[in-house]
């Protein structure tokens, strides 16, 4: 079975808006897994595979607080057409989960948004409450227009002017209602090159020509001066992204309670034979040097080591196997350097004595 699917495709995000959450596999006994049959065995473990890599996104108090920012600036921007919509954008290192919190805010407003609404517009056109692209590092206005134009399948996607894509553009918006834009991985756009500046300007024209609530997202904007659009001095004072953008910041972890809760969560959702309450919470610590406070890097972990866990007949995440696994190369190199500082302070510690 085919499970690929693209959420820059109006296809592929209904998919990801329509289909029901997974159903969690059965978790067997050492002696009742060993007693299946070869064919059951393995696909008992395949379906613990595909659960451990897709088993949720976890509650965590900086995705609540994102998503109640959102609901308000979505809901409350009732303006009418001819008035400029306030929009979000999701601001923060790499591995916090910017993506996943906006397309899980966009996946429940579109569903609600057809529930109440339907599946058509009153003209018969389809209802699609959210449409959603993604910038890469060489984006254009053109190619901007043409992402939205593909997004929804329009026919003159592939040909045409920037100009004219950018009417495909607000025509699908206007006729399949759509009311949330999600523009993924805005930190590609160079405010200092002539593209970029091209690009920045052209969402300002989208946010005053389209019906919508823009969702932005994307990595260390703030240091990439993105809100003063590439001004300086007194020269910012002009610029209306910072006016019309409320930045919404998601922070890492650090060592506390909430990480403890995180881990706690993520315990509760592993099908491992071996696996008990309280171990894989035991390595809190440990688990927050390998990956200092990133929950990506942390999911990383986990599914990888879950893997292994079970290919191996470990079935549970221990010390020992969690140290074969190797992660993101930031996680690693982040952890040689705080076990570098550990040690110097022990020097220094073992000095003053």
């Amino acid at each position: 079975m085919n499970t690929a699917y693209s959420l820059s495709r109006k296809q592929g995000w209904r998919r990801f808006t329509d289909t029901p959450a997974r159903v969690r596999p059965e978790r067997l006994s050492a002696a009742a897994v060993a007693r299946l049959a070869p064919a059951e065995r393995a696909r008992h473990n395949e379906a613990r595979h595909n659960w451990h890599a897709n088993f949720g996104t976890i509650a965590t108090p900086q995705l609540k607080e994102v998503r109640e920012e959102l609901e308000l600036i979505v809901a409350s921007n009732r303006q009418d057409s001819d008035r400029v919509r306030g929009a979000a954008v999701i601001d923060g290192f790499p591995g916090l989960g910017k993506t996943t919190t906006a397309n899980l805010f966009a996946r429940d407003f579109d569903r609600a948004a057809r529930l109440l609404d339907g599946e058509t517009t009153a003209e018969g056109d389809e209802r699609i409450p959210v449409f959603r692209v993604g910038l890469t590092s060489n984006t254009t206005l053109r190619t901007l227009n043409r992402m939205i134009c593909e997004f929804y399948g329009h026919p003159g996607a592939a040909h045409g002017t920037a100009a004219q894509l950018a009417t495909f553009a607000l025509d699908c918006v206007l006729k399949c209602d759509t009311r949330v834009g999600i523009i993924d991985d805005v930190h590609f756009i160079s405010q200092n090159s002539r593209d970029g500046l091209a690009v920045s300007n052209h969402l300002k024209w989208l946010a005053n020509e389209l019906p919508v609530t823009f969702i932005y997202a994307g990595v260390g904007l703030t240091e990439r001066r993105f809100f003063d659009e590439g001004l300086s001095g007194e020269s910012t004072a002009l610029a209306q992204t910072a006016r019309r953008w409320t930045r919404l910041e998601v922070a890492t972890f650090k060592q506390d309670d909430s990480w403890t809760v995180l881990i706690k969560a993520i315990e509760k959702q592993l099908v491992l034979t071996k696996a008990r309450p309280g171990r894989l919470v035991a390595l809190d610590g440990y688990l927050f040097e390998r990956t200092g406070g990133h929950i990506g890097s942390l999911i990383t972990l986990v599914t990888r080591g879950c893997f292994k866990a079970i290919t191996t007949g470990t079935e549970a995440l221990t010390w020992e196997l969690l140290q074969t696994i190797r992660i993101d190369e930031a996680a690693e190199r982040s952890r040689q350097r705080r076990a570098a500082e550990c040690r110097r302070r022990g020097k220094k510690k073992e000095g003053n004595q």
